[in-house]
């Protein structure tokens, strides 16, 4: 890694074992990482002794962590100074990350840089929790969407309505909070109802909790079970496949 360079790194989707080669690497040529909130620590340890590690966090309950423009000139900053800077993301960069808006503001200042895939846990959760996204006789498509905004909100680009139609897999990442709303949205446009419905919290780790469903009960199910961010919830009839297939929780 060159000094004055960045690299937008994907830590992966909880599990510090599913850290990919270029990103141990990366960490261990490092001067400056800036890490977020749901990295796991030990990914940490693949950090040089004397680098710089800085906790740029984002919650949706607090005012205090640093806003994405100020984590843009953070990046900037010390790759400025002659820094090996390593911007650590949960997941994959691209994935819901806003690592295309670092990479901009990479980009505007002239600033050389690198993405590293992560596994996201679009894919991870659901397969830690025996559910495949697609198989053969039950759907061979897939939609990820974020779920951090209400389905009637103007600001939304999600078209829930369209989404109800489809027959395939719908992984929804970042619903917890308004899961009731994006459930009985579904059924409204048109989804049925006993669709089977999963969500997996905290996946890949030694936190996992699944709950199994329907699209229909899904919220209340996952509410009584007292179910946490982070979350991800998969709608299709690939839960099904669940029951045979769960190999972490067992």
């Amino acid at each position: 890694m060159r000094p004055g360079t960045v690299a937008l790194v994907g830590a992966g989707p909880g599990d510090p074992g599913l850290l990919t080669l270029r990103a141990a690497e990366l960490l261990g040529e490092a001067d400056v990482v800036l890490v977020d909130r749901l990295v796991h620590p030990d990914v940490l340890k693949h950090c040089r002794d004397d680098a710089q590690v800085v906790d740029v966090g984002k919650t949706s309950w607090t005012g205090t962590a640093p806003r994405q423009e100020e984590i843009n000139g953070q990046l900037v900053e010390h790759a400025h100074a002659g820094r090996r800077v390593v911007r650590l993301k949960g997941g994959d960069p691209f994935v819901f990350g806003r690592g295309s808006e670092e990479a901009q503001a990479l980009v505007d200042a002239g600033i050389d840089f690198e993405v590293v895939p992560g596994i996201s846990s679009a894919l991870a959760a659901p397969a830690y929790a025996g559910i495949p996204v697609t198989a053969r006789g039950y759907t061979q498509d897939v939609c990820v969407v974020t779920g951090h905004l209400d389905p009637d909100d103007p600001s939304s680009r999600v078209r829930w309505q369209a989404l109800a139609q489809g027959p395939g897999t719908l992984v929804i990442l970042m619903g917890h909070d308004r899961l009731p709303l994006l459930t009985a949205s579904l059924i409204r446009w048109g989804r049925a109802a006993d669709t089977p419905a999963a969500s997996v919290q905290e996946g890949t780790t030694s936190d996992q909790r699944v709950v199994v469903s329907t699209l229909e009960r899904l919220a209340e199910d996952v509410r009584a079970a007292d179910l946490r961010a982070p979350m991800t919830t998969v709608i299709g009839e690939v839960v099904r496949l669940r029951e045979t297939l769960r190999w972490f929780d067992r």
